[in-house]
């Protein structure tokens, strides 16, 4: 049987990994660094995946530390908060628009960026989330399924 505790942190991994360099590194039909890099300024980038990386790193970390001995109460409120907060952005910045909400500039954008990945999704109100996003994002609850799994 596989332990539970080392799936999350491979999770985790998975997801820090993502945040850090999803942007940065090329990972071919994946992402577009040129595409991403034009739509916003490289400080921005910067500051936008340091942002975004620390809290998720800081969670990683933790779980490491804390594997064998069992994770505080505190680290389990810091999981429970910032992948609840992942989850909300996710949904925000993806979900509703594909789904819901006809954003015409949030679908002008993710064109720019996004056009030239890889994606199996169709297009709904001008949005096609792409494969690598897609990949995020089932990470992200598969985290979640497990940290409810560990009430």
């Amino acid at each position: 049987m596989i332990d539970s505790t080392l799936v999350l942190i491979s999770l985790q991994a998975l997801v820090v990994a993502f945040l850090a360099l999803h942007d940065w590194i090329p990972l071919g039909s994946l992402n577009d660094l040129d595409a991403v890099q034009a739509a916003d300024s490289r400080a921005k980038l910067v500051r936008t995946t340091l942002l975004s990386t620390v809290p998720y790193a800081i969670g990683f970390v933790a779980s490491v530390l804390y594997a064998r001995t069992g994770f505080p109460s505190w680290l389990r409120w810091w999981l429970w908060i910032s992948y609840g907060a992942l989850v909300y952005g996710m949904v925000r910045a993806w979900w509703l628009p594909y789904f819901f909400v006809n954003d015409r500039v949030r679908a002008e954008r993710y064109r720019r960026m996004f056009e030239h990945t890889h994606s199996f999704m169709p297009e709904r109100n001008g949005i096609r989330p792409n494969t690598l996003h897609v990949i995020f994002h089932v990470a992200v609850l598969a985290v979640v399924a497990l940290l409810i799994s560990a009430l």
